[in-house]
């Protein structure tokens, strides 16, 4: 074996300039494929991080059934009870809010909108929605029973609203009596979505509760957590945290916004196909490698079964070169394109303009991209590229097993 590797080895050399071009090849496209997939699900993590902390949180607890069809009947009882037995009793809560929700109409003095009205803890809204530090007119909720509304700015002109104006609320109860009521307006929001700023408002939850003769119950509790990365841990926690219930359950970001998943999936196939025609592209440039070498070599490989060597064990020595001139541009390329990528993961990649709109809609620091430190990410192309190269090159070695020895030694 010992010989055949230095065989294997020497003959690599022959021609070092193709050995280098080829070796370079799959060198330069280790390195994209290792610096791309970790920075990809990377900006996927911040992606996510972003629009979750504006309203939707990472999880939510919620009566079966309610995500599908939203009544106002269908709430949780005791929900601020259950909200305060799960903050600090886990440290991967990092916000935890209780919500309530229904849909209205809101009048002005000459004009009317349907929306969706909020009930919120303003006390605790701020650890799991963007909104409150959104206000761009006038002020957020002040105390969790205040009698009073914040608003989005399409929804604010819409109404012909300003702060300070008053706004009617009319819905209906969960008891099936009319909820209405008239409060004043005190803060303006804008959250950075024209959808969510037309026909969105946040009222305090005990107000909301009155309004709507609620009692102490809810729809949601919202939780959020550290990152994406800990969503599994997060929803496993919760669960332990609700088993004595079984009135309720816990929703996963994934739950709550298919479709954001769906455009994940979906931009994931457009990066596969990316790494695929760059894998596609090593993989030409090994089989031409290979091809050259044995047309070059015909006549020594007719040589070679002259004085009885096998096919079998010659096609096993050009794998041989292949597999080590693949390790050779994997491993380049592989220990640059960690440096970088590690040196991104410490620095952060960092996109100019985007601080700006993070101030702006109170999100959190956009401004940098941190790839996505896992071993799967760094080992996807360099074990595809490998296994790639080595099936290709068997389509020129197949040659081998068809060459006559006399035909092949006359070969120029």
């Amino acid at each position: 074996m010992s010989i055949v590797l230095r065989l294997a080895w020497r003959n690599l050399w022959r021609n070092r300039r193709r050995t280098w071009l080829t070796a370079g090849a799959i060198a330069f496209s280790t390195i994209l494929l290792v610096g791309w997939v970790p920075i990809q699900f990377g900006a996927y993590d911040i992606m996510i991080n972003a629009t979750l902390r504006v309203f939707p949180g990472h999880a939510q607890i919620q009566r079966p059934g309610y995500q599908d069809k939203q009544k106002i009947r269908n709430t949780i009882n005791n929900a601020e009870s259950l909200a305060t037995s799960l903050r600090g009793s886990n440290p991967l809560y990092t916000g935890i809010s209780v919500r309530a929700q229904g849909f209205v109409l809101l009048s002005s003095g000459t004009r009317s909108y349907g929306a969706q009205v909020v009930g919120v803890e303003p006390k605790h809204e701020g650890g799991t929605s963007s909104i409150p530090g959104q206000v761009k007119e006038g002020r957020y909720l002040s105390s969790i029973d205040a009698q009073e509304i914040v608003i989005g700015r399409a929804l604010a002109r819409n109404l012909k609203l300003k702060v300070g104006d008053e706004v009617t609320l009319l819905g209906g109860g969960k008891d099936g009596s009319v909820a209405a009521a008239i409060l004043p307006v005190v803060g303006i929001f804008k959250s950075g979505s024209n959808d969510l700023d037309r026909f969105f408002s946040e009222i305090p939850l005990h107000t909301f509760q009155n309004i709507f003769s609620m009692g102490s119950s809810a729809h949601t509790i919202v939780i959020v957590g550290k990152s994406v990365d800990e969503q599994t841990k997060l929803i496993s926690a919760l669960n332990n945290a609700i088993s004595d219930r079984s009135d309720v359950i816990v929703l996963g970001w994934e739950a709550l916004i298919p479709g954001m998943k769906e455009a994940i999936k979906i931009d994931k196939v457009s990066g596969f196909i990316f790494l695929g025609i760059l894998i596609a592209i090593v993989i030409f440039s090994i089989l031409n490698t290979f091809l050259m070498s044995i047309l070059e070599r015909t006549r020594e490989f007719g040589l070679m079964l002259a004085l009885g060597s096998r096919p079998k064990r010659i096609a096993g020595l050009m794998m041989l070169e292949s597999a080590l001139l693949t390790m050779i541009g994997l491993v380049i390329g592989f220990v640059i394109g960690t440096a970088l990528v590690y040196w991104a993961h410490v620095e952060g990649m960092h996109y100019p303009g985007v601080e700006e709109l993070a101030e702006q809609f109170n999100l959190p620091d956009m401004s940098r991209i941190y790839p996505q430190m896992k071993i799967f990410n760094f080992l996807l192309g360099p074990i595809t590229i490998f296994v790639a190269t080595n099936i290709a090159a068997w389509i020129p070695i197949l040659r081998i097993r068809k060459l006559e020895p006399v035909e092949a030694m006359r070969t120029i």
